[in-house]
């Protein structure tokens, strides 16, 4: 899986294409074309889901005492 700034990059990339109306994203030498805008909002659904895990906090630690 990707890392978060990588995730970051792809959305941006894709978010900057489809407000210029286009369907040609290119990012990091690689280029993906789009057949339609729900596909290009597809991908953008997937990629917020994905940052979302990246950002998820896996382990928690508590530390606890007495007070004596």
């Amino acid at each position: 899986m990707a890392d978060r700034d990588q995730l970051l990059a792809w959305r941006e990339a894709l978010l900057r294409a489809r407000y210029a109306g286009t369907r040609i994203v290119e990012c990091d030498g690689r280029k993906v074309e789009y057949r339609s805008d729900s596909e290009m909002a597809s991908a953008l659904a997937d990629l917020e889901r994905r940052l979302g895990i990246a950002n998820r906090v896996t382990q928690v630690r508590i530390n606890s005492s007495k007070g004596v």
